[in-house]
C-alpha cells in the first residue's frame, strides 16, 4: 500500500548532493533578494509592484534546475512578458475578474507552447495582472516593462554570474564546458540514438519534459554505457582525452591526459594528466594508468 502511495506521489529518491541542494538554495536567496533591492532602489515601488511573485517560482528552475528545458533564457523572457501582456489584456478586455483570471493563464500556456517558451512561473505573472489588485491595475502595460521585464533581467544575470561561480553547473545550458558524449563517432564506441527518434517518441507519447532531446540522448548513451561496464579500462585512457570521476558538488572533477610513458609492467604504465574543470583546477600530476582508470568514471568531450 505504501509503495503504491509513493509512486502515485511521484516520491523518487533524490539524487542530489548535499552541496548541490545548499547551492540551489543560496542561489535562491540570492536571486530574490538582489531583485527587491535592485528594483526597488530603481523604481521606489512596493509590494506587487516591486517584484511579481512568480520570480519565486522562477527562481527555483534557474537554480535548483539551472541546466532544464524550462529554465533556459528564451522560457524565463518569452513565458513572463508574453504571459504579461496576455494578463493585462485581459484584465482591460475582460469585466468578470474570475473569467479574465482564467483565461489569461489558458491563452497565456497555448502562447507559450507555439512559441516554445513554456515557463511555469509565467501563469502566475498573467495571473498577478488580473488579480494583483489596484498597484498593478495601475500600471497597465507598463507592469510588463516594470516589474515584470526589470525583474526577469536580474534574476537572468544573478543566475548567469552566480552559477558560472560552480564549475559543474552552467547557465545557460549551453555554457557547459564538457560533455558526456560526443557526436556519432565510430572511435567512441557509443551507441547514439538519432534525435529526431527521440522527439518523435515524445510527440507519440505527446509529452512536454523538461530537458532537451540531446540531453535525453546522452541520458540514454550513458546509461546503455554503464550497463555494459562500471569502470574504464585502463586501454580507454588515452592521450589527449578528458575524463570525469563522475561525482557531484565541489568533488566533481575532470581530467585531460596530456602526456603518457606506455610500458608492460601496469606499475611503470604512467600518465601525467591536468585538472581542467572543478576541484583541483588548473593543477597537474602522474600516476599510473590503472589508477587513473580507477579515479575516472567516464569520459567526458570538450562541448562545441
Amino acid at each position: 500500500m505504501l509503495d503504491k502511495l509513493i509512486r502515485f506521489m511521484g516520491m523518487e529518491r533524490t539524487t542530489v548532493s548535499g552541496t548541490e541542494q545548499f547551492v540551489s538554495a543560496l542561489g535562491g536567496f540570492l536571486g530574490i533578494i538582489l531583485i527587491a533591492w535592485i528594483s526597488f532602489h530603481f523604481t521606489g515601488a512596493m509590494g506587487a509592484a516591486l517584484i511579481v511573485p512568480s520570480m519565486g517560482a522562477s527562481a527555483v528552475l534557474l537554480f535548483a534546475v539551472p541546466h532544464g528545458k524550462l529554465s533556459q533564457p528564451w522560457a524565463l523572457f518569452g513565458g513572463n512578458l508574453i504571459s504579461a501582456i496576455i494578463g493585462v489584456s485581459c484584465y482591460k478586455m475582460i469585466s468578470d475578474p474570475f473569467l479574465a483570471a482564467g483565461m489569461a493563464v489558458g491563452i497565456s500556456i497555448a502562447a507559450m507552447h507555439l512559441l516554445n517558451c513554456v515557463h511555469p512561473p509565467g501563469g502566475a505573472t498573467a495571473l498577478a495582472a488580473v488579480t494583483g489588485g489596484p498597484l498593478i491595475h495601475d500600471l497597465g502595460y507598463h507592469y510588463v516593462i516594470t516589474p515584470v521585464l526589470l525583474n526577469v533581467s536580474i534574476i537572468f544575470l544573478v543566475a548567469f554570474i552566480f552559477n558560472s561561480l560552480f564549475p559543474w553547473r552552467r547557465y545557460p545550458a549551453n555554457m557547459v564546458k564538457f560533455i558526456s558524449t560526443s557526436n556519432v563517432k565510430k572511435e567512441t564506441e557509443q551507441v547514439l540514438i538519432d534525435t529526431v527518434c527521440i522527439e518523435q517518441a515524445i510527440n507519440d507519447m505527446d509529452l512536454v519534459i523538461d530537458v532537451t532531446t540531446n540531453d535525453l540522448q546522452q541520458l540514454m548513451a550513458l546509461a546503455l554505457k554503464h550497463s555494459s561496464a562500471r569502470l574504464l579500462n585502463p586501454n580507454q585512457i588515452l592521450l589527449g582525452h578528458y575524463y570525469t570521476n563522475g561525482k557531484h558538488g565541489i568533488e566533481w572533477s575532470v581530467r585531460q591526459i596530456i602526456d603518457e610513458s606506455h610500458s608492460n609492467n601496469k606499475d611503470m604504465d604512467m600518465v601525467i594528466y591536468r585538472v581542467v574543470e572543478g576541484k583541483g583546477l588548473r593543477s597537474a600530476d602522474s600516476c599510473t594508468r590503472e589508477e587513473f582508470s580507477r579515479w575516472s568514471a567516464r569520459e567526458v568531450f570538450p562541448h562545441k
